[in-house]
């Protein structure tokens, strides 16, 4: 046999074993490395290229190399889920970089990074003044986890006493023009839903690029570039719309009223007021 040929069938050979050793060790080897798992990666690429272009070495002296170390590799992941100290060992440990708003310059020290180096990986995290962080840790992959101080934190709808439906998660229901039946049927949604949702739209299946049912229910629509066209607003659902938008608003300023909670109160109030502007600026598309 030439030995381009063999070259090439070695190649192959290696592609495919490389490829049911990473499926066997799991996708961790493909992130969030331990040192170990760093060490075996390299090797395993190591003794598989020998094996594609070693000619004068046996075929099956690589793929046993190959196989002991999967087996190795997989022992001591096994080894690590039931021992914590061992685990410790190979994967290290989290450090606290900073606590209660401090920086702990021995732990700085123990992981050797720099103040600017801290600050890089903080300003990563759009964080830029050290006075918002309550805490940073430096995990055993190497990101830092940041906890803010509770006056920096985003507001949620939790810390407004405010109860919020759960979300959908966001699905395509229309690929490339062809409906997805069995996406529709997981959402618990009907062909004939979307048949009409498209027809409101004026639209037909094939004009659709795509189409997502988002998280609040709703149907988010991308039109292939060639067939958009305008879609034209009769003159009946331009009134329902400004209809719908004045109720939202009296909605809103009935909710001010009724409750007696100060925060609810002027998040409701300022809600009225910024619809209200809205709807003066779109009185003269709508009337």
């Amino acid at each position: 046999m030439p030995p381009w040929i063999e070259i090439i069938l070695r190649t192959v050979s290696a592609i495919f074993v490389l490829f049911i050793v990473t499926k066997i060790l799991g996708k961790r080897q493909l992130s969030e490395l331990s040192l170990f798992e760093y060490i075996t990666g390299i090797t395993i690429g190591n003794l598989a290229a020998s094996l594609s272009i070693d000619l004068e070495g046996r075929w099956y002296q690589g793929v046993a190399s190959l196989a002991v170390w999967t087996l190795v590799a997989m022992g001591i992941e096994y080894i690590t889920l039931k021992s914590k100290r061992l685990r410790n060992v190979l994967d290290g440990r989290s450090t606290i970089l900073i606590k209660d708003g401090q920086i702990l310059e021995e732990d700085l020290r123990k992981e050797r990074i720099t103040v600017d180096e801290l600050m890089e990986q903080l300003r990563y995290k759009n964080i830029f003044s050290l006075s918002d962080v309550d805490t940073a840790i430096l995990e055993q992959n190497g990101t830092l986890n940041v906890l803010l101080k509770k006056e920096n934190q985003p507001l949620t709808p939790k810390m407004l006493g405010l109860k919020v439906e759960k979300e959908l998660f966001p699905e395509i229901v229309i690929s490339d023009g062809c409906i997805m039946a069995d996406t529709l049927t997981g959402m618990g949604l009907s062909r004939s839903w979307l048949m009409s949702e498209l027809k409101k739209r004026r639209l037909q299946v094939e004009d659709v690029f795509l189409a997502q049912v988002t998280s609040n229910g709703s149907l988010y629509i991308d039109l292939y570039e060639d067939k958009i066209h305008p879609v034209r607003i009769q003159a009946g659902e331009k009134n329902l719309l400004y209809t719908l938008l004045n109720k939202c608003e009296a909605d809103l300023a009935l909710m001010h009223l009724s409750t007696e909670d100060p925060k609810e109160k002027k998040i409701y109030k300022q809600s009225a007021e910024k619809l209200r502007k809205e709807i003066m600026n779109l009185r003269p598309f709508l009337k």
